[in-house]
């Protein structure tokens, strides 16, 4: 199958015949493993399951792990694919929601919306934002209140208050310790299988099952195919093996698992110290967005409701949300919502 650039969808545009109707919403989730970019229409009635036209998805979009340029062309090619899919143009655009990893500080945001406003007509409304914060509003369909935790590829811990106040822990990528991710859990096996080949630590059902997912012979060449391709979406891949090792009773990898649940309940109550989400009592109630592989079920581990039990035992109001639309909806609902706020506020002017 042919793949084409974002350039080369663009000159289709005047090519292909657009349907008519109402104009639409992109919502894009971009992390280190995949970017995801849905359109929706600009005008429809909040329904469930929500309308979503078409549906596009490309690779890491995180600029601090692929290059800003990279990263670029990755967003853009995958907003065009959208559009194509749902035979719309540009012109047809409302609203544009950029939810990305890497996007960390107001500097970040004002060189991503500037990069925006160069593709998209002056009419369109563009908001860009940390994929944290897509990630919340796929939980709570819009609404950002609470703290959301990510632990895919990436961990991060986000919040938001009901006046606009929010708060992060982790999220500063795998050198600075994004610990409890794939990535951190996976670099920690691959660390226990060097050690115990040294006579530097324990041995490890790691070591077997590790050279046997990677289809190579010897702990010697772990270090070829770690440096090879130092990706993190590819460490993190080896995320399932330590899972498997710690359900057959591995007691390396358990430990792992166990520091892994530590350090994400600890990123989440971080976020809600500062924010005083439990109230004064620490007992409100308040919604915890559970996103990422890492929080999925397996068959005996489930690091998910252990951070959840973790985090209750100091917050005891927080009640898990495991959302039922993928982040990049929860961008798109972000930027539907923002619309549409305008438009009533346009309507009560007018009356």
């Amino acid at each position: 199958m042919q793949r084409y650039t974002a350039r080369e969808i663009w000159q289709m545009e005047d090519c292909q015949s657009p349907r008519m109707g109402c104009s639409v919403v992109l919502g894009v989730d971009g992390g280190a493993s995949n970017t995801v970019c849905v359109c929706i229409p600009a005008i429809m009635p909040f329904a469930d399951p929500l309308p979503v036209l078409s549906r596009a998805i490309a690779g890491c979009s995180n600029q601090n792990s692929v290059g800003e340029d990279r990263a670029r062309e990755t967003l853009e090619r995958v907003m065009a694919q959208a559009l194509l899919k749902a035979r719309r143009r540009r012109s047809n655009v409302s609203a544009v929601c950029l939810a990305v990893a890497g996007v960390n500080h107001p500097i970040d945001q004002h060189r991503m919306l500037d990069w925006l406003r160069e593709i998209f007509p002056s009419h369109v409304k563009l908001f860009v934002e940390n994929d944290a914060v897509a990630a919340m509003a796929s939980g709570t369909m819009g609404k950002l209140h609470g703290c959301v935790l990510i632990a895919g590829t990436g961990t991060i811990a986000y919040g938001f208050t009901n006046d606009g106040r929010e708060a992060r822990a982790a999220g500063a990528g795998p050198v600075l310790g994004d610990w409890g991710s794939g990535y951190g859990i996976s670099a920690q096996a691959l660390t226990a299988v060097v050690r115990a080949y040294d006579g530097r630590g324990p041995e490890t059902m790691l070591t077997n099952n590790i050279l046997d997912f990677l289809g190579l012979a010897s702990p010697d060449e772990l270090i070829g195919w770690t440096y090879e391709d130092q990706s993190w979406a590819r460490i993190a891949d080896i995320l399932p093996v330590v899972v498997e090792s710690a359900e057959a009773g591995d007691e390396v990898a358990n430990k792992i698992l166990h520091n892994s649940v530590g350090e994400l309940a600890s990123s989440v109550k971080a976020v809600v110290q500062r924010l005083a989400l439990s109230g004064e009592d620490g007992k409100d109630l308040f919604p915890l967005v559970m996103v990422g592989k890492v929080l999925e079920a397996n068959n005996r581990w489930d690091i998910g409701k252990e951070v959840i039990d973790c985090v209750n035992k100091t917050y005891p109001g927080a009640y898990p949300i495991h959302p039922e639309v993928e982040p990049a909806v929860g961008a798109a609902l972000l930027a539907w919502n923002a619309i549409a706020s305008e438009l009533d506020d346009d309507l009560t002017t007018v009356a």
